[in-house]
């Protein structure tokens, strides 16, 4: 049995990538997993693909051991393994509270190392690993300390991944947006401390490009030319510098 499995399915960028799956690819199944059972449901009358809910709250790590029993009895090949769960919170790291925060820290960073370690042993050459990312892995973000950093955790594991995974022919490639409009804003209380957004996009733009990228073996896909241009741009630039300029678009000190 040939299958995808996608975190996060249940909403945003997560929901877009099984619709992009299912039209891309020709799969037995694809595995939907998230915390909400009625979003998975929901999902099975909109793609071709058998959709198996999987009902997970990855920031619990045993999740993980439920996840791993599955494959043992199922045996299945995991095709692609899409890591799209993720959350943030944004305001002063002081100010906001621990457990939310390292409720974020555990499945932008460690569910997904998880996700990865498991179900490696049930892929093979020509297979694919595609994890979720952000525009801002590539410099440190005031107000957004625990998730920049823990998607910069996400760009570099990846890339490391796929080096180590090159001569198995798996292929690892990270997901690197830019300001996406998704319900994670709303949880994020995004419009209580984002003043300045250059441009919005929208998930099925961000899950369609990387298709495109994962089809040419591209090791990190970028949405837009301006989202490259500042990535290339900030690769020169002082993190000093990069993180004042940031602080005054946002209005804060």
């Amino acid at each position: 049995m040939k299958i995808a499995v996608i975190t996060g399915a249940s909403a945003g960028i997560g929901r877009e990538f099984v619709y992009a799956v299912d039209r891309e690819f020709q799969l037995d199944e694809i595995w939907v997993v998230a915390r909400r059972a009625e979003r998975l449901e929901e999902l099975k009358d909109k793609c071709r693909t058998l959709l198996r809910p999987v009902v997970l709250d990855l920031a619990d790590l045993s999740s993980l051991d439920t996840y791993q029993q599955l494959l043992e009895r199922e045996k299945p090949e995991i095709h692609l393994l899409i890591n799209a769960a993720g959350c943030g919170v944004f305001g002063p790291f002081a100010e906001k509270d621990l457990q939310k925060q390292l409720s974020s820290a555990t499945l932008n960073s460690l569910a997904l190392t998880g996700m990865c370690h498991v179900s490696l042993p049930y892929m093979k050459a020509g297979d694919s690993i595609v994890n979720m990312g952000s525009n801002s892995a590539w410099q440190p973000v005031p107000y957004q300390t625990v998730y920049g950093a823990s998607k910069s955790y996400v760009l570099n594991f990846s890339r490391a991944l796929g080096r180590e995974l090159r001569p198995k022919k798996i292929h690892v490639m990270c997901v690197c947006p830019g300001w996406i409009k998704t319900e994670f804003q709303q949880v994020a209380h995004h419009d209580e401390y984002i003043r300045y957004v250059d441009r919005w996009y929208g998930p099925d733009e961000v899950a369609e490009q990387a298709m495109k990228d994962l089809k040419k073996k591209k090791t990190v896909s970028i949405l837009g030319h301006p989202v490259r241009r500042q990535v290339r741009l900030v690769k020169f630039l002082p993190v000093k510098l990069v993180m004042d300029t940031w602080c005054r678009q946002q209005g804060f000190e």
